[in-house]
């Protein structure tokens, strides 16, 4: 299993990065949205990169053109809600993909708020058998509803390469993932950044706080 950081290297992206987790910035909940989107795509075109190609003949007005275009059969899945602008960033790279949703909430066990559980709900996606399958979702904060969203999605047939995508990531997030996939084969982990921990809430800190709220609104 690979992991990319992003923030390991000079890229745009950690100018969106930053725009995310500014908090006064954060209050333009479009513009949150919209660095969400920004972030999918250059994680798409850096996706764009590992797939297979092959060269095709094309027939123009004037004459027939030799390219080189990917062979791929590529879905892209998603966690509600905040997934969905970092979603239509890899849609707009890959806008012949295939697309597969899982809606998966995070809910306290405990009153005192601590004993973080993950319930999966709904699920909508083709058939995945031998496809290249990109999973995006924002935070990766404990790994499991990345685990649990894989999980869902493999009900529709096992993907041939994996692609698991994610703005923010926990140190510990990162750790479950290697642990669950490690001994996968395929498999890539795309992080915008790792940050250090988590707090008691097992909200990623430094982080960026809820993304789903910041995107789309606060919720009761």
């Amino acid at each position: 299993m690979e992991i990319i950081n992003f923030a390991e290297s000079n890229t745009v992206i950690n100018q969106y990065l930053a725009e995310l987790r500014d908090i006064n910035i954060q209050k333009d909940s479009a513009r949150f949205r919209n660095n969400l989107t920004r972030i999918g795509q250059m994680m798409a075109y850096e996706i764009s990169k590992t797939l297979q190609y092959s060269t095709k003949e094309i027939q123009t007005p004037l004459a027939t053109a030799t390219v080189c275009t990917h062979d791929n059969h590529i879905v892209l899945g998603t966690i509600f809600r905040a997934g969905l602008p970092f979603h239509q960033g890899f849609l707009d790279v890959f806008d012949h993909a295939g697309n597969a949703f899982v809606s998966a909430y995070r809910y306290y066990k405990d009153k005192e708020c601590e004993d973080v559980g993950i319930k999966i709900e709904y699920i909508a996606s083709p058939d995945l058998t031998n496809k290249t399958l990109i999973i995006a979702d924002p935070m990766l904060a404990t790994g499991g509803s990345m685990e649990l969203g894989y999980e869902a999605f493999r009900t529709k047939g096992t993907p041939s390469v994996i692609h698991l995508c994610c703005v923010i990531a926990s140190q510990k997030g990162v750790a479950y993932i290697k642990k669950v996939f490690g001994n996968y084969p395929n498999v890539t982990l795309w992080c915008g950044v790792i940050d250090p921990s988590l707090n008691e809430h097992s909200y990623i800190v430094p982080g960026l706080g809820d993304a789903g709220d910041l995107a789309y609104g606060d919720k009761i």
